[in-house]
């Protein structure tokens, strides 16, 4: 929610250019105020908030009276406690629906690409399926590439495993997947290859989809905490050997981790 709460921040508060420093180090304040949230403790009382926050009785009332003001703050009880607001989600949402994922992941993907010489796409969830939505062709004369559009169940290849492999226990799309595995794949061995993947964070395999290719690939989350996607690289066996695969794997799943925190998801979750 960092982003979120940015946004809040710029949009309800107006920093005056003449008081500058000061008025600087009173949004830092209200940050610290709304960080002091958390799905843990969503209800804190001042005497909470002032232990989490290091702030003045006096300071941290003047800031929770413009927070309530503005909708980003509730407060009930009695005695009063406090919780963020509804303000909080409406910016939220308009921050959510302001995402562009292929945006946000076309920087990465042209440095995944060059920095390994291979294809690195993104791919998406979408109705238990992996879907490619962005790629970085490789710039060698022998390249393997999916191509935009490109979908699967999502049980084949590294790219889509990578999803499985963190999907919730028990969730519809998850039984909906492994109730309609592709012919010839087996659920326990499947099973046991997923357990494997989220122990490294990152899957593997070769030859798959395409006759003498590796695919790597790693999860992305969203806000929620959520599997949402898989970054992925793709190359030729000739080229991709065990030390190849290591490193282009670490690239991966760091760059799953940066693309999750532009989604918003938070260390917590």
């Amino acid at each position: 929610m960092d982003i979120v709460l940015i946004i809040c921040l710029t949009i309800s508060m107006t920093i005056d250019p003449v008081k500058g420093p000061e008025a600087v180090r009173a949004v830092d304040r209200a940050l610290a105020v709304l960080h002091a949230f958390s799905a843990e403790a969503p209800l804190l009382s001042v005497l909470d908030l002032q232990a989490r926050t290091g702030l003045a009785r006096p300071t941290l009332y003047r800031l929770l009276q413009a927070l309530e003001a503005r909708g980003l703050v509730r407060a009930e009880g009695e005695p009063r406690r406090f919780a963020l607001g509804a303000g909080v989600m409406t910016l939220a949402q308009v921050w959510l629906s302001g995402l562009d994922i292929r945006r946000l992941a076309q920087p990465l993907l042209e440095r995944l690409r060059d920095t390994t010489g291979e294809t690195a796409a993104l791919f998406l969830l979408r109705d238990g399926r992996r879907l490619c939505v962005a790629e970085c062709v490789s710039r060698q004369v022998l390249a393997m590439a999916r191509g935009v559009g490109e979908t699967e169940h999502i049980s084949r290849g590294a790219s889509g495993r990578a999803m499985l492999a963190f999907a919730p226990a028990g969730s519809a799309w998850l039984n909906a997947a492994l109730d309609g595995l592709p012919a010839g794949m087996d659920r326990a061995t499947l099973a046991a290859e997923l357990a494997a993947i989220r122990s490294r964070g990152y899957a593997l395999s070769r030859g798959e989809v395409f006759r003498g290719a590796v695919a790597i690939a790693a999860p992305l989350f969203d806000h929620s905490g959520q599997v949402a996607g898989s970054v992925a690289l793709f190359g030729p066996e000739a080229r991709l050997q065990t030390a190849e695969i290591d490193a282009a794997a670490s690239l991966l799943v760091a760059a799953g981790r940066a693309l999750s925190r532009e989604l918003g998801q938070t260390a917590e979750a």
